[in-house]
């Protein structure tokens, strides 16, 4: 007797579809075609808005466009040849893949695949196609995620497999990079960090801080109102730019007695990568750029700050392989989570799954 195995196929969902640059994102009903070799098809549970999002929205020119790159969700049907994967696993989808096999993946000095790097062309890794669809035209993908949809197809190298207790809810977040300062920085104990911008970002910085033991936490924010958020996150110190009547970074050093150990630029402004590598302590300071910058993207320093022994850093994820590293990270931070919610939270407001 024979038996027939069910292939996965089209799905008919909702998705919030970008139209053009700066347009209004759309909910329209979309196709979203079976998973091919190497991939998976996921039912969205959570998904949050990163400003990488938004700046691509404003800026890029392919469209129509589903953008998100921050999810978490259940896997809902899985491609021909799939071993990883099954029906019904809890999974993180990450912008950056890893093959395993590739040069970078191999290197322990970096985390940046060859085969399964940033995608930018709005298409899947394996077959230069979409799987959206709306009345047969193609609907573009966002760094092979695409996750402001109910039903998504990403790459396997692209999702990672998590603890089935481990809250969807709150572990999507680290799709992006919430965990630098554990890895890019190595922040040492007894150190003093500075931190540009308390977003989300900013305050996982600072809980990452507190946790591998600095002593001085100084959060940096032009909006008063984060100031007690921040301390809650282990921010020991509130600075605005606006209260003082000397640049910023001349009050870093004024405070610190010569610059913070370690600073982080926290906004996507590459004028602030400047001052945070100016905040930094001759000798040893380290800056570590997280943002991603709208406008102006080159960065403007003078040689005199490295000959002093600065050092300027920047971070994909975090420097995590994410498919090797971020089961034990998802273990850490959801019990993290329980013990400081908020940040967390705040970006899942942006966002209503539809």
């Amino acid at each position: 007797m024979s038996t027939s195995i069910k292939q996965p196929q089209v799905i008919t969902c909702k998705a919030a579809v970008a139209w053009g640059a700066g347009q209004p994102l759309v909910v329209e009903e979309v196709e979203v075609n079976p998973p091919q070799p190497e991939e998976i098809r996921i039912k969205v549970v959570c998904t949050s808005l990163c400003r990488s999002d938004i700046t691509a929205w404003e800026t890029q020119a392919i469209f129509p466009r589903i953008f998100g790159h921050e999810a978490s969700g259940i896997v809902e049907s899985v491609g021909p040849g799939i071993t990883e994967f099954n029906e019904g696993d809890h999974v993180l989808t990450v912008f950056i893949g890893e093959c395993k096999t590739c040069r970078q993946c191999k290197s322990d000095k970096s985390n940046t695949c060859e085969v399964l790097g940033l995608e930018r062309r709005g298409v899947m890794h394996s077959d230069q196609q979409t799987r959206f669809s709306i009345k047969g035209k193609p609907v573009y993908h966002y760094c092979a995620v695409s996750s402001f949809s109910e039903y998504t197809v990403v790459h396997s190298g692209c999702a990672v497999k998590v603890s089935s207790i481990a809250p969807l809810e709150k572990i999507c977040l680290l799709s992006c990079g919430l965990s630098a300062a554990w890895n890019v920085a190595d922040i040492s104990k007894g150190s003093t960090v500075v931190i540009f911008g308390l977003g989300t970002v900013g305050l996982s910085v600072a809980q990452g801080a507190k946790v591998r033991g600095a002593s001085r936490i100084i959060g940096v924010d032009t909006n008063p109102e984060k100031c007690e958020k921040a301390k809650a996150f282990g921010v020991t110190e509130f600075l605005n730019p606006n209260d003082n009547n000397e640049p910023v970074q001349q009050v870093i050093k004024r405070i610190t007695d010569g610059g913070a150990d370690y600073s982080f630029e926290c906004i996507g402004d590459t004028g602030m990568i400047t001052t945070a590598l100016q905040s930094c302590c001759d000798g040893w300071g380290l800056a570590v750029t997280l943002g991603v910058p709208k406008l102006k993207p080159e960065v403007a320093a003078h040689y005199g700050l490295f000959l002093s022994g600065r050092t300027l850093k920047g971070s994909l994820f975090g420097g995590w392989k994410p498919k090797t590293d971020l089961p034990s990270l998802v273990n850490s931070f959801y019990q993290l989570a329980d013990l400081h919610p908020l940040p967390f939270q705040m970006r899942l407001w942006s966002y209503d799954v539809v």
